[in-house]
C-alpha cells in the first residue's frame, strides 16, 4: 500500500489478510463475525475475536501515518473500508472494463482493456494466507481471464493475430483449461498462416482436458477445429466494411434450444401494448432461467422496437464482480444508443435525465439483467411511453412500482423433458424412465437440466442411468451438476453471499431440519429468535429466492437448495452449534405433539410420556379442531424426524414420538406412518435396552397391524411378547393394555369365553390402576361379548358405563367408539330410530376430528340399520360410502364389511350379478383376513351361483 508515491508502513501478515479482505468488500460492513470465519474458517481459535480487534487497531495506526484515517470506519454491525476513487486498484480495474461493455470504437475499446489489464502486478493476494484466499484468488483471476479474452476477440477482429500468438501462448500455458482462450490461440495461429500449430493445441488442450477433469471439448471448440482443419475460409479475418445504417441490437444471443416457458412468454410479450410505460420484473432462484427467458423474449419483440434493443448486466450476482452501480449502468447504456462519451455527464442525475431524454420518441427495448435492488435500477428506468424495460433478478423487487412482476418457477415434467432431449439427442427417447428419474434428481430446474444434460452429451459411453445413479448420491449430487464455468452450487452460493449475516444464518439453520416444510414458530426455535424476526428472516429468504412458499404460512426449499444449505450448515456451523438447533426444533415438535394429543385424546394423557414446557417459542393448538390441523400440517415433519432421531443417536426422543403420536396416527388412517415410527422406536428400545417402552411400543405395533391391516397372528404375539416383558418388569399398565388387546383379537375371532375372561382382567386391573380410559375400553369391550350372546340389557349398561367415562374425559373418539357400538345393541334389539341416531352422532363426530376408519364404520353401521328397516337404497348409498372411504384409508376389515353388507343387500334388490361380485370381494378380503366370516359369505356366494 503506497500513500503519496512513498510506502505505508508494513503491516504484518494477518494485518495484511485482514486489509485485504476488507479491500475485497470495500463499501460494505463487515461484521466480527465474518472477519473470523474469512480468516480462520470454521475452527477458529479461542482468541479469534480479540486478534481482530488489535488487526483492526493496528490497520488504524498504518492508515493515521498514510494520511488515510478516515478510509476506515467502525459501525455498530462491524467495519467499512472506504477506499477514494483512484485509490483501490481492483475498483479502477473493475470500473475501466465496465465503461467497455457498450460496442464502439474497436481499437479504442482493446487500448482501454489493456490500460485495465496494465493494472494486474503479478499475483492477487500473493503474502496472504487465510481461509478467504484461496477462494477470493480464483475469483479475481476468473476476473481477468475474462478480460484477456474479450481483449483477444477485439485484436482478432482488428487483424492483429500474429502479434497476439506470443501474448495468447503464455496465457495458455498458464491456464491449459480454458476453452476460449485455447480457441482465440488456435484462430491466432491459423490466421498467421500456422494450421498445424493450430491443430497440435487443439490436440494438446483435448488431452489436458480429459487428464484434469474427465470433459470433452465444447461443441464451439470442435466446430472450429474442423474449421481450421479443412480451411475454412469464415475462419479468415474480416475485411473492414463501410459504415452503413444497422439496427441498434446489444441482446445476447439466443438460446438455440429455448424450450417451454410458453406462458410467461405469453405475459412477457403481453405486457407491452404500446402507449404506456411498460416495466416487466422477473424474479426467481439461481438457475431458474431468467435471463435466457428475458434475452428469448427480447428478439421475439425486437421488431416492435426498430430503435434498439439495450442489454446491460447489473452483475448483483457475478462472480468476483460487484454490483453495477446505476450510473455506470447509464454510460453502458448511453454508449449503446450511441452517445459520444464527452457527452455523458458524471453525475448520476445528470446521467439519468440525459437517458431519459434520449429515449424519447424511441422505441427501445432494454433488458437489464441480474439486478440488485429496486434502488440499482430505478434510475435506469424510462421516461418514454414508447419502451420496454425488462428486469431480472433473484430478489422480488417489491419497491418497484407500477413493475409486472413475474415469478419463475421450475420447469414442468414435459419441459424438462423437451430441453434434456434437445440437448442430449437420441439416447434420452431411449431411457424415458431414467431421464425423468435424471430430471426429478435436478429439481427440474434449468441450470442443472442443462448441466447433466451436457455431461452426458459430452460421454457418448455413458447411459441416461449411469447418470441418474451418480446423481442419486447426495453427498456429490451438487458436485456432479458442475462444469469447469458454471455449476449449480456456485450460483446457490452468490445467492448466499447477497444474504445479510442474520439472513445467512437462518437459511443455514433451516437446512438442517429433517422435515420438507416448516412454519414460522418451528424456525424460532431452530434458531432461538423471536417469532416475529424469525418470520420476517424468512420473508426475507422468500423475497431472495432461497425459499419458496407452497401455501400461506409454510416454507420449504427447492430440494437441490436443501442440499446446499445442508452443506453450508456443516461446512459453516460448528457441530455443537446444529445439535443445540436441533435440539430446539425437536423438543418443540414433541412439545406441540404433545399439546395437541392432550386436546384431542385427553384420556390417554396418563400414558403418553410427560413432555416439558421447552425455553423456546411454541405454538401449541388451543382446541381438538386446531389439534387435528396442527397433527396433519406437521405430520410429515414428525415422521422425518423420527427417522433423523433413530438415526443420529436420539433414541429417547424417537421412543417419546412414537408413544406420543400413536392414537392420532392410529385413529387417523395414518397406518404407514405408524409402522414406520413404531419399528423405529422399537429398534431404539430395544438398542438402550429399555423393556418398558419395548413393551408399550409392542401394543402400539400390535393395535395397528389389528386394526388397519388384519394382522391378527403378528397382533397376538406382539401382544403376548409384550405381556411378558411387562409381567418381567412389573408394569400393570402395560400388562392390563396387553389383556386388553388380546381379549379384542379372540373377540374378532369368535372366541368369546376366552375374550370376556381377557376383557375382565384387565378391568380389575385398570380400576385398581385409577385408569379410566382402559376402565372404558375393557367396559365396552364387555359390552360386545354380552351384546353376541344376545344380553341387551348387560350389553347396553356396559356401553353406557363407557360412554359415560369418555364424555367426562373429554374423549372424542372414545365417544365414537361407544356410539357405533350402541347403534349395533339397538339395531339387534329392534330400535331402529335409536340405532340410527347412534350411528349418526358418531358419523357427525368422526367428520368433524377426522377420524376416517371410524367413519366407515359408522357408515356401515348406518347402512345395517336401513337394511334392517327394508330401506334397501340408503343401505346401498350408506355400504358404498363405506367402501369408498375405508379403501381410500386401507381399513381391510370395513372394506370387507361394506362388501358383506352390499353383497346382501342386492341380493334383496334382486341385482345377483351385483351381489355375486360383491360377495367375492367380500371372500377375498376375509380369506385374507383369516376370520370367521369367510364361511358365511363363502355359503352365501354358493346360494347366488345356485339361483
Amino acid at each position: 500500500m503506497t500513500s503519496s508515491g512513498a510506502q505505508s508502513p508494513r503491516l504484518a501478515p494477518r494485518h495484511r489478510a485482514v486489509l485485504a479482505y476488507l479491500l475485497l468488500h470495500a463499501g460494505v460492513v463487515i461484521s466480527t463475525d465474518r472477519l473470523i470465519d474469512a480468516m480462520w474458517g470454521p475452527l477458529p481459535p479461542d482468541s479469534a475475536r480479540a486478534q481482530i480487534q488489535t488487526t483492526i487497531a493496528a490497520i488504524r495506526r498504518m492508515l493515521r501515518a498514510s494520511g488515510a484515517e478516515q478510509m476506515l470506519t467502525t459501525h455498530s454491525a462491524g467495519y467499512k473500508i472506504t477506499p477514494e476513487t483512484g485509490q483501490l486498484d481492483l475498483d479502477e480495474f473493475t470500473s475501466l472494463t465496465a465503461a467497455t461493455q457498450a460496442a464502439g470504437d474497436q481499437r479504442a475499446t482493446a487500448d482501454q482493456l489493456r490500460a485495465a489489464l496494465s493494472l494486474w502486478r503479478g499475483e492477487p493476494l500473493a503474502d496472504i494466507t487465510a481461509d478467504y484466499v484461496q477462494g477470493a484468488r480464483a475469483r479475481l483471476h476468473g476476473q481477468r481471464m475474462t478480460v484477456i479474452e474479450r481483449l483477444a476477440d477485439l485484436e482478432l477482429s482488428l487483424g492483429h493475430s500474429a502479434s497476439l500468438v506470443d501474448e495468447l501462448t503464455v496465457h495458455v500455458t498458464a491456464n491449459p483449461t480454458r476453452e476460449r482462450l485455447c480457441g482465440q490461440l488456435m484462430l491466432a495461429l491459423h490466421r498467421a498462416g500456422r494450421q498445424p500449430d493450430a491443430l497440435q493445441v487443439a490436440r494438446t488442450f483435448r488431452a489436458t482436458l480429459a487428464e484434469q477433469q474427465g470433459l470433452d471439448p465444447g461443441h464451439a471448440f470442435t466446430t472450429l477445429e474442423q474449421a481450421i482443419l479443412r480451411d475454412d475460409p469464415a475462419l479468415r479475418p474480416p475485411e473492414a466494411a463501410p459504415a452503413a445504417a444497422t439496427r441498434v441490437n446489444f441482446l445476447p444471443v439466443d438460446l438455440p434450444d429455448f424450450t417451454g416457458r410458453e406462458e410467461e412468454l405469453d405475459r412477457l410479450t403481453g405486457s407491452w401494448a404500446g402507449g404506456v410505460v411498460a416495466i416487466s420484473a422477473i424474479d426467481g432462484m439461481a438457475g431458474i432461467g431468467k435471463t435466457s427467458l428475458a434475452v428469448h423474449a427480447a428478439h421475439r419483440l425486437a421488431d416492435r422496437f426498430p430503435d434498439g434493443q439495450l442489454f446491460v448486466d447489473l452483475q448483483a450476482h457475478t462472480a468476483g464482480l460487484d454490483p453495477l452501480d446505476a450510473s455506470a449502468a447509464l454510460e453502458v447504456l448511453l454508449s449503446q444508443l450511441g452517445v459520444p462519451a464527452e457527452r455523458v455527464p458524471a453525475s448520476l442525475a445528470d446521467r439519468a435525465a440525459l437517458w431519459r431524454a434520449e429515449l424519447s420518441g424511441r422505441r427501445v427495448l432494454a433488458v437489464l439483467d441480474n439486478a440488485l435492488s429496486a434502488d440499482q435500477v430505478r434510475p435506469l428506468l424510462a421516461g418514454t411511453t414508447t419502451a420496454l424495460v425488462v428486469i431480472t433478478s433473484r430478489r422480488r423487487l417489491t419497491d418497484l412500482d407500477g413493475a409486472h412482476a413475474l415469478s419463475m418457477d421450475v420447469l414442468s415434467a414435459a419441459e424438462a423433458i423437451e430441453l434434456f432431449t434437445a440437448i442430449v439427442g437420441e439416447r434420452a427417447a431411449a431411457e424415458p424412465v431414467a431421464v425423468l428419474d435424471v430430471l426429478q434428481l435436478c429439481g427440474f430446474l434449468p441450470l442443472a437440466v442443462r448441466i447433466a444434460a451436457a455431461r452426458l452429451h459430452h460421454r457418448p459411453r455413458w447411459t441416461v442411468e449411469y447418470l441418474a445413479g451418480r446423481l442419486r448420491d447426495q453427498r456429490r449430487r451438487l458436485s456432479e451438476l458442475a462444469t469447469t464455468e458454471r455449476g449449480v452450487a456456485a450460483a446457490f452460493t452468490l445467492s448466499y453471499q447477497q444474504l445479510d449475516s442474520e439472513q445467512q444464518r437462518m437459511f443455514r439453520l433451516l437446512g438442517l431440519q429433517p422435515g420438507r416444510d416448516i412454519g414460522p414458530a418451528a424456525a424460532a426455535a431452530l434458531t432461538g429468535l423471536p417469532l416475529d424476526r424469525a418470520e420476517q428472516l424468512m420473508e426475507d429468504l422468500l423475497d431472495a429466492h432461497v425459499l419458496a412458499q407452497h401455501r400461506p404460512g409454510r416454507y420449504t426449499f427447492h430440494d437441490l437448495l436443501r442440499e446446499h444449505a445442508l452443506a453450508t450448515a456443516d461446512a459453516q456451523e460448528p457441530p455443537e452449534a446444529r445439535s443445540a438447533a436441533l435440539d430446539r426444533l425437536f423438543t418443540y415438535y414433541l412439545h406441540g405433539a404433545s399439546a395437541a394429543m392432550n386436546h384431542l385424546y385427553p384420556e390417554g394423557k396418563n400414558r403418553r410420556p410427560l413432555i416439558p414446557e421447552p425455553n423456546t417459542v411454541t405454538s401449541s393448538p388451543c382446541d381438538e379442531t386446531e389439534a387435528v390441523g396442527w397433527l396433519e400440517a406437521e405430520r410429515a415433519n414428525l415422521i422425518a424426524i423420527g427417522h433423523h432421531t433413530a438415526g443420529h443417536g436420539r433414541h429417547a426422543h424417537t421412543i417419546h414420538l412414537a408413544a406420543t403420536l400413536h392414537r392420532y396416527l392410529l385413529g387417523h388412517a395414518h397406518h404407514t406412518d405408524a409402522l414406520t415410527l413404531h419399528g423405529l422406536a422399537l429398534e431404539a428400545s430395544r438398542h438402550i435396552g429399555d423393556t418398558a417402552a419395548e413393551a408399550r411400543t409392542l401394543l402400539d405395533l400390535g393395535e395397528v397391524r389389528y386394526w388397519w391391516y388384519g394382522h391378527y397372528e403378528q397382533a397376538v404375539e406382539n401382544y403376548q411378547h409384550a405381556l411378558r416383558l411387562s409381567a418381567d418388569i412389573g408394569d400393570q399398565g402395560a400388562q392390563a393394555r396387553a389383556l386388553q388387546n388380546l381379549a379384542t383379537c379372540h373377540w374378532r375371532q369368535r372366541e368369546y369365553d376366552q375374550s370376556r375372561g381377557h376383557y375382565q382382567q384387565s378391568l380389575d386391573m385398570f380400576r385398581a390402576l385409577d385408569d379410566h380410559a382402559g376402565e372404558a375400553r375393557s367396559l365396552t369391550g364387555l359390552g360386545l361379548v354380552h351384546e353376541h350372546h344376545g344380553r341387551y340389557a348387560e350389553a347396553h349398561d356396559h356401553h353406557r358405563q363407557a360412554l359415560r367415562i369418555y364424555q367426562e374425559t373429554g374423549s372424542r373418539i372414545g365417544e365414537i367408539v361407544v356410539l357405533n357400538n350402541l347403534g349395533l345393541v339397538c339395531r339387534r334389539r329392534g330400535s331402529y330410530d335409536q340405532a340410527r341416531h347412534h350411528h349418526g352422532d358418531a358419523l357427525r363426530l368422526c367428520r368433524t376430528f377426522g377420524f376416517r376408519g371410524d367413519e366407515a364404520e359408522s357408515l356401515n353401521g348406518l347402512a345395517e340399520t336401513a337394511r334392517s328397516m327394508g330401506q334397501l337404497a340408503q343401505a346401498v348409498d350408506h355400504h358404498e360410502a363405506a367402501l369408498t372411504v375405508a379403501w381410500e384409508v386401507g381399513y381391510h376389515t370395513e372394506q370387507a364389511r361394506a362388501h358383506d353388507g352390499l353383497a346382501r343387500t342386492h341380493r334383496h334388490l334382486g341385482q345377483l350379478d351385483r351381489a355375486r361380485h360383491h360377495a367375492q370381494q367380500a371372500l377375498d378380503l376375509y380369506t385374507t383376513l383369516d376370520v370367521p366370516e369367510a364361511q358365511e359369505i363363502h355359503d352365501l356366494l354358493r346360494d347366488l351361483h345356485q339361483q
